[in-house]
């Protein structure tokens, strides 16, 4: 039977979620697997709420729709939780990570998630040490691996220097692997 991993991202337009969807998607690609990484959002403009997609197969992928039963959900701007269940549907083994300064336990009373893991890490901050900038989305997947093991955290770093060394530069491509390095390190379980 084939394992399909499915994940949600939840951010605002501006913060990474589609690039982090993708870049888990294509990390996987290059292990051997099957992939899918797509957004979901209208004309909003930076800043409002939306949505990215992964799932990651030893076989071949024939769902087109949403992930409305994921395996993962990772909430990059914990803001979003005070007007969206992100939790929904997430089942009783899911896994949530959030993007917060808070304790899983406390999130977890927050949004009355009773079932699976809870993690958090100060992304935000995090990325302001590492990259000058509040970008969360490269220290959520340090995160996610950590709390997965989706992908290896050596085939990301390699993925993203790849990706991402002509188009933003290798001081930007240092500050972001450093930033995976301290997420991974940092993020706590509860």
């Amino acid at each position: 039977m084939a394992k399909l991993i499915e994940v949600r991202f939840h951010g605002r337009g501006g913060q990474g979620a589609k690039t982090a969807a993708q870049l888990l998607a294509e990390t996987a690609l290059g292990g051997g697997m099957y992939i899918q990484a797509f957004p979901e959002y209208g004309p909003e403009r930076a800043g409002a709420p939306m949505k990215a997609f992964t799932r990651i197969s030893d076989e071949p992928i024939n769902l087109h729709c949403g992930v409305t039963s994921p395996g993962v959900v990772v909430v990059i701007d914990s803001t979003i939780m005070e007007t969206i269940d992100v939790a929904e549907g997430l089942g009783d083994e899911g896994i949530l990570i959030v993007n917060t300064e808070e304790k899983p336990e406390a999130i977890r009373q927050k949004i009355k998630f009773n079932k699976g893991k809870v993690f958090t890490v100060n992304a935000t901050q995090i990325s302001l040490d590492t990259l000058g900038r509040p970008m969360p989305n490269t220290p959520m997947l340090g995160a996610l691996i950590k709390a997965t093991g989706i992908v290896s955290m050596k085939d990301l770093e390699e993925k993203l220097k790849k990706k991402f060394l002509k188009k933003i530069g290798e001081k930007a491509v240092k500050g972001n692997i450093e930033a995976i390095e301290r997420a991974h390190k940092e993020v706590e379980s509860g």
